[in-house]
Parts: structure tokens; C-alpha cells; sequence
């Protein structure tokens, strides 16, 4: 014997309705076989439409038995549920519930999306609309057609799935007669196909359509009655087991489910352009300002590092005259004159000082066939290249002979190399300076700027040349000592400032020369660039927070708003899962767009600073990914409580939500 399609045995139900308890089924039994078309009738409040969402797997009863094809429902999990509304049954709701974004073969095709099954099902749905008679308005919106018509399209979406039960829960309650006659002959049809139709209705012509009619008073069967003359319609021969929803069988990626996602993801975004701007303006402005200020905090690094490089490492500047105005001469006598005596009297503290070297600064005209240029002439011993960094990485540095014997040898900055050569090779070509010719042996690595001053416009020559062959100085410009460790520099700076009174025969208190300490101006920039760059950072993440509450914001209200959709979703087929995943899509989508155009802004932010504020900026990779990871987690996790907020929903609360 065939099992019954459905079978209630004893089923109760009861709503909590503020502090009042409705009993809305009362102990109901029911049986109904395959290919029925039955109608439930009764009074407002006899409970049929809570027999119906019951029939329909959108409630569960309280006590009591459910069969579907002698399965017992109440094994079921709410996901499996959901995989049998979406394999077994096909709604038809009083209210329509299309969505009014998409396109009516977009609305009928819908429940595929749940399904776990590939392909985009648009064939199907135009084919499920030409049998409504509506194929002709597949591209309109439900906004676009009349109330039956509406009604004709959530006939198509029920039977995509080609359902096994028919659930039509007063299908003509909002038409005029006409579409009435049109909608229940449509109905009829199937029937006479071999689909079980169960309607519920409180209309006696509409009734007359159905073959048994069950009447219900105050959540009891009072009358269960079937028609003369009209016997179930004849269906296909065979026992039909209830299988595994196909969702479940593949996953996420397997199955057409996250594609379905994403475009539905985007038509929701596209649905409220407003309100979907104003959430990717939030984290726009955030995933910009992360790049920006990383951008400003490793150009100042890197810009830090050039200054630390050329600084050298342990480094003492000795200069005539007093420090707290800046090497100004005060007066007759107040300015030191040093020699190359007192360079070597300094490298001779072998245990404290590594290396010594004197320098003269100047300006020179550089000159090059017809090409000339003002730089900054640096003359410089052995050690100033190993000590300050200078030492070409093209060509070679000065021998000691050379500096002996005043050798007009030059080593030129990458400025001064593209203005006078171009693309040419400088090495071992002949330059004027201050109209002397020198042949140029190196190329000085690149530096950058420090300040407003190109450290790559430089010439550096030897010293002895600089004083007495170009500059015409008697006197060294000041001396650079690198001191052997960190840990001797205040012993180190002790020493030299009692030689040099000794040598110079100065008071204790005398300020006719300044040592500076090369490493507290680097533990300095260090400091600052470190501060900088955390308070930047600190200040992008806050506006990336606020733009994902922001997010949080919109996602929460669309959930209120989409309450009912959420409804239709779920009694067409989507399992829990399935409506948290999509709506994290739509947060993560969001975020993710305003991450992407963010990215774009703060290269180009930083960019604009490099350009015509002249600051140091790096945009690194490291950055950009940063931000972009950032912005997709900012939409997971304030996406993830609006996304838990719609899961939960009951189908028939969100379907009933004013």
C-alpha cells in the first residue's frame, strides 16, 4: 500500500501572543494521499493557517505526530526541513512576497539558488512563466504588473522545483474575480497533472475548485468532506521516498550556492544605492587613511634611515664655534680653527676613538662640455667614506696617495651625474670644478633628501685639494670622529673636548667649538618616526572601526527591513546557514568594494603629498594588503551579528513581520 503524502496524528500547537496563550490547533488528525486537491476553510482564527504553515514545514508543532511520506518530520533538523520545503513543497502566498529588485524570472528561479544545484535555471523559470501565460513580461519587475499577474509569477517560482505538494495560502484573497478564475483554473491544472494542491481559503467558489474540503472552528476539524465526482488526480505509478536535500550532499563550493549568493549579494547592495554608499564611505575612508598614513609613516622611515646612513654609525661632529647658535661666529677669537693636527691628535686615542677625518665644505661650479651646475663641494679624507657611507657603489674611493699628493680626482652625487651626463657614463671623464680640471673616479650613492637639501647633489674631492688648490682655506670645516662603541661616546666626547682645550689652549668654559652626539639625533628620529608612525596607524584604525559599525548599522536595519524576504527565503528552501552566508556576503561585499576604491584613493593620496607637498611617502605592499585583510574582517565580524540576527528567524514569524 502507497504511503499517505502527509499525516498528522494528534497535533497541537499553541502561540504565545504577549500574556495571552493561543491555542491555534487543538489535537488534529489528518491524512492526505497523493494527488489531492484539498481545501482548508474556516472562520478568521480557527487555526487553518496554522494547519497549512504546519503541512508546509513552516512551523513545527508543540506535540504530536508529522509524517511526510511516512517520515517523521520531528526527527528532522531545521536545515533538513528546509532542504524538504525546497525539494518537496511549492508556496503560494496571499501576499506574493516577490522581490520587488529583481526581475520576475530572477523571482521565479529563485528557490534554484538553494537547491545546491549548477547552472543559472533561466530556461526553467521562462518556461515555468510561458506555462502561467506571463513569459512575455520575463524582464519586468513585480512593481510593473498587476496583482494577478504578481500572483501568477509566485505560481511559477512554486513549481520550479517541480514540488511534489502545492501550498497556496489564500492565493485570490487580494484579486478581483477574473484574476480569481484565472489563478484557480491555473491551479486546477496542475492538479490534473498529479500535483497535490493543498489551499487554504475562506471563500465558497473558490472551495468548490477542490475535490475534499476540510472546514475548521477553533483549532479542531469539524468537517472533513470529499466531493462526489471528483476523485484525486492520477499520479505516477510508484512509491516515492523523501530524499536528502541536494544542498547537503556538496559543498559550498561545489554546488551553484555561493554564485547564487554573490549575485543576490549584489542586487541587494545595487537595491539601496544611497544607503549602500554611505556604508562603503566608511570603510573607504578608513582602508584610505591605513594607506596613506603607512604610506607617510615608511616614507619617513626610509627617509630616517638615509639620514642614520649618511650619518654613519657612533658618529661625533666636531665644529668650530658655539652650539646653542649654531656654529655662529660671536667675536674675535670665539670660533676654533682646526687643522689637520688636531685630526690626528684625536685618532691617536686608539682606545676610544676608530676613526678620525677632516672636511672642508665649499660650493663649486661644476662644468661639463656645455653643461654646467652649482653644488655642494665636500673635501673629505680616507676614512670620511667608510665612516659617513659615501663610498661609490660605481667607480672606487681616494687612495691615500691621492689625498697625499692634492690629486684632482672627484666623486659626483646621482644630481649632479644626471644634470651634466644624462644617461652617460660619468667614469673617467673630465669635469671643471671652480674651473680646475678633475677627473671623476665614482659615483656617491643615493641618499635622498634630508630636509629641503638634496644630500645628492654633492662633489666630494679630497680634502687637501678642496683647501688648498680650490677653496683656498687654511682651516678645516670640522672634523668626523667615529667612536669605537656606543658605550664610550660620553668618554669619548670627554677626551676630545680636553685635547682641544689643551691643544688650543682654551678655558674649561669656553664655547669656541661644539661635539655633537650623531646618536642621540638618531634615538631622536627613531623616537619621533615610531611615535609618528603609531599615532597615524592609530588614527586610520579608528576610522576603519567606525566604518565597520557603520556596516554593523545598515545590516541591522536590513534585516529589519528584509524581514519577510528572510521568510520567503527560508520557506522556499535556504537553511540557516544559507541566510548567515549571505548576508556576510553583502557586509564583506561592501567592505571589500570600499576596501578596493579606498586602496586606489590612498595610493593616490599619497602620491598627491609626494608631489606637492614634497613629504616622504612609501606606499608598501605589505600596506595594502594589510588594509584590504583589515576592511574583509571588519566585514565579517560586524557583519556576522546582523548575519546570526536573520538566521535565527522562523519562517512564519518573518512571513507574518508588519
Amino acid at each position: 500500500m502507497m504511503k499517505p503524502i502527509l499525516q498528522l496524528v494528534d497535533v497541537h500547537r499553541t502561540y504565545q501572543i504577549g500574556e495571552s496563550t493561543v491555542q491555534a490547533l487543538r489535537g488534529v488528525s489528518l491524512t492526505i494521499e497523493r494527488g489531492e486537491f484539498v481545501a482548508i476553510m474556516g472562520a478568521s482564527g480557527s487555526g487553518k493557517s496554522s494547519l497549512l504553515q504546519i503541512l508546509g514545514l513552516l512551523d513545527n508543532p508543540d506535540r504530536g505526530e508529522f509524517m511526510i511520506l511516512g517520515n517523521n518530520v520531528n526527527t528532522l533538523t531545521e536545515d533538513e526541513q528546509a532542504g524538504v520545503r525546497n525539494n518537496v513543497a511549492g508556496f503560494v502566498f496571499q501576499q506574493f512576497h516577490l522581490l520587488k529588485r529583481m526581475t520576475i524570472v530572477d523571482n521565479v528561479r529563485l528557490p534554484h539558488i538553494y537547491s545546491g544545484l549548477k547552472g543559472d535555471f533561466r530556461q526553467e523559470a521562462i518556461a515555468r512563466l510561458k506555462l502561467v501565460g506571463l513569459d512575455h513580461r520575463m524582464d519586468h519587475t513585480p512593481n510593473q504588473l498587476s496583482g494577478g499577474e504578481q500572483q501568477r509569477v509566485a505560481i511559477a517560482r512554486a513549481l520550479i522545483r517541480d514540488p511534489l505538494i502545492i501550498f497556496a495560502d489564500e492565493p485570490t484573497g487580494n484579486l478581483d474575480s477574473k484574476n480569481s478564475a484565472e489563478i484557480m483554473k491555473i491551479l486546477k491544472g496542475l492538479h490534473d497533472e498529479g500535483k497535490t494542491v493543498i489551499m487554504v481559503t475562506h471563500e465558497n467558489e473558490i472551495a468548490a475548485y477542490a475535490g475534499r474540503v476540510i472546514i475548521m472552528r477553533d483549532g479542531l476539524i469539524v468537517s472533513d468532506e470529499r466531493r462526489e465526482g471528483m476523485q484525486p488526480a492520477v499520479a505516477a505509478a510508484g512509491e516515492i521516498e523523501l530524499e536528502s536535500p541536494v544542498s547537503g550532499k556538496g559543498g559550498l563550493w561545489q554546488d551553484g550556492r555561493f554564485t547564487g549568493f554573490m549575485a543576490q549579494a549584489f542586487q541587494s547592495i545595487l537595491a539601496n544605492k544611497m544607503r549602500s554608499f554611505l556604508s562603503v564611505l566608511g570603510i573607504f575612508v578608513g582602508v584610505a587613511s591605513v594607506i596613506a598614513m603607512m604610506a607617510l609613516g615608511e616614507g619617513a622611515k626610509a627617509a630616517m634611515q638615509e639620514q642614520l646612513k649618511s650619518m654613519g654609525s657612533n658618529m661625533l661632529s666636531i665644529r668650530g664655534g658655539s652650539a646653542r647658535i649654531h656654529g655662529a661666529a660671536q667675536g674675535a677669537g670665539a670660533v676654533a680653527r682646526f687643522t689637520f693636527t688636531d685630526v690626528d691628535d684625536i685618532a691617536s686615542l686608539r682606545t676610544l676613538i676608530k676613526h678620525a677625518s677632516g672636511v672642508v665644505n665649499g660650493n663649486g661650479r661644476i662644468v661639463y662640455g656645455n653643461k654646467n651646475w652649482s653644488s655642494q663641494l665636500t673635501g673629505a679624507g680616507f676614512d670620511y667614506g667608510t665612516m659617513r657611507a659615501v663610498e661609490p657603489t660605481v667607480g672606487r674611493w681616494f687612495t691615500r696617495e691621492e689625498i697625499l699628493m692634492r690629486s684632482k680626482s672627484a666623486i659626483i652625487g646621482v644630481t649632479v651625474v644626471k644634470e651634466l651626463f644624462g644617461g652617460s657614463n660619468p667614469l673617467g671623464k673630465t669635469i671643471k670644478i671652480n674651473r680646475i680640471n678633475f677627473k671623476v673616479i665614482g659615483i656617491a650613492p643615493a641618499k635622498g633628501f634630508s630636509g629641503p637639501q638634496d644630500e645628492d647633489d654633492v662633489v666630494i674631492i679630497p680634502v687637501t685639494t678642496a683647501m688648498y688648490r680650490v677653496l683656498g682655506k687654511e682651516y678645516l670645516s670640522g672634523i668626523f670622529v667615529e667612536v669605537a662603541s656606543p658605550t664610550l661616546i660620553e668618554q669619548a666626547k670627554t677626551a676630545i673636548g680636553e685635547q682641544i682645550r689643551k691643544r688650543h689652549r682654551l678655558k674649561e668654559d669656553d664655547d669656541s667649538f661644539n661635539i655633537r652626539d650623531m646618536t642621540e639625533i638618531q634615538k631622536m628620529l627613531s623616537s619621533t618616526t615610531q611615535t609618528m608612525s603609531l599615532l597615524l596607524g592609530s588614527i586610520a584604525a579608528i576610522s576603519l572601526l567606525v566604518g565597520g559599525i557603520g556596516i554593523m548599522n545598515i545590516m541591522l536595519v536590513s534585516v529589519t527591513e528584509r524581514t519577510r524576504e528572510i521568510g520567503l527565503r527560508k520557506a522556499i528552501g535556504a537553511r540557516k546557514s544559507d541566510i548567515m552566508l549571505q548576508f556576510l556576503v553583502e557586509s564583506v561585499g561592501m567592505t571589500i568594494s570600499g576596501g578596493c576604491i579606498g586602496i586606489l584613493a590612498g595610493i593616490g593620496i599619497s602620491l598627491i603629498l609626494a608631489t606637492f607637498a614634497g613629504w616622504a611617502v612609501k606606499t608598501s605592499l605589505v600596506s595594502v594588503l594589510l588594509a584590504t585583510t583589515f576592511s574583509a574582517l571588519i566585514g565579517i565580524f560586524f557583519g556576522l551579528w546582523p548575519a546570526r540576527k536573520a538566521a535565527a528567524l522562523k519562517p512564519v514569524e518573518a512571513l507574518r513581520f508588519e
